[in-house]
């Protein structure tokens, strides 16, 4: 795996990590496979495929990850929610991701198919993301990865309770946290002092979200409890047809915020690709993250 230079990562190295979400369409697909072939070069420590609210893509989750077993020399992982879903419909999946071959989870609880909706467990279901854990380490020797939230996350009493909610998954045999996108530097180091505090060892991950769509960044801030500052509304304002320049900006933004970040110890990053690559390929190469050979095929022959 590449690691960043000296001149970045001083004596740590630095890993990364993709997000893709599976394609609704041909042509979807072909973008899909398109920014996968861009950023494979790339060596990230691995890629997650996500999954839709009420399990709603599972299908195509399950293909996705499957054709990444089959067709490169990534390690996926697959996204898995418990909410819409028996105990028995969930190890199925599960067990159909141990069968192909895949080898890490990432757990969540999931949202309701029905936008802004409660949340509400299925009859028959796991209860809460330490249940879902503890299914999928009955089943298989599975790597679990599990979300994190810099800041309250809407369904929660305090980010304290978020932290204990954290610690929980943790002793369920979760070995990795990947954050909810979240602006603001400050937010993340105080997070990163709050999981110190509370015992966490594991790599906390923060995920690193494009803003080139900002009204749309926007929008997903609002339902996800993630604050959007003054200073990043200022910076989009009067560029809603101006995408050229949107782009720039994204860039400017992801750059400095990856910096910051690495200066306050942080070592890992995700990055939610929304299926484009140019952005995060940019950010990567900024760490020092290089093709090993420039025009190699995505094919594990090439390994």
């Amino acid at each position: 795996m590449q690691v960043a230079s000296d001149r970045l990562r001083g004596s740590d190295p630095v890993s990364v990590s993709f997000e893709f979400f599976p394609p609704k369409s041909d042509e979807m697909d072909v973008k899909l496979w398109k920014c996968i072939e861009r950023l494979a070069p790339l060596a990230p420590s691995f890629v997650s495929v996500t999954y839709g609210a009420g399990g709603s893509t599972r299908e195509r989750t399950h293909a996705t990850v499957k054709r990444i077993v089959e067709e490169t020399a990534l390690k996926p992982a697959a996204h898995l929610t418990c909410v819409g879903a028996s105990k028995g419909e969930v190890d199925d999946v599960i067990a159909s991701y141990w069968d192909a071959g895949i080898r890490h989870i990432v757990a969540l609880r999931g949202d309701m198919p029905e936008m802004g909706a409660a949340y509400a467990p299925h009859a028959q279901g796991y209860k809460s993301t330490p249940e879902l854990i503890a299914g999928i380490k009955a089943i298989g020797d599975f790597e679990v990865s599990v979300s994190a939230y810099p800041e309250r996350h809407p369904d929660s009493g305090s980010v304290d309770q978020d932290v204990e909610l954290l610690k929980a998954k943790i002793d369920a045999g979760a070995t990795r946290a990947i954050t909810q996108f979240a602006f603001d530097t400050s937010v993340h180091g105080d997070f990163l002092e709050r999981t110190a505090k509370a015992g966490i060892k594991v790599p906390i991950v923060p995920g690193i979200m494009s803003t080139t769509n900002f009204n749309g960044i926007r929008r997903m801030a609002g339902r996800c409890g993630a604050h959007v500052p003054e200073w990043l509304a200022d910076y989009y304002h009067g560029l809603d047809d101006d995408l050229p320049t949107r782009k720039l900006i994204a860039a400017t933004v992801a750059a400095e915020q990856v910096h910051e970040l690495k200066r306050i110890g942080y070592r890992d990053f995700h990055f939610y690709t929304l299926n484009q690559a140019d952005l995060t390929y940019a950010i990567c190469h900024i760490l020092g993250f290089k093709p090993a050979h420039a025009g190699e095929p995505l094919t594990q022959a090439a390994q």
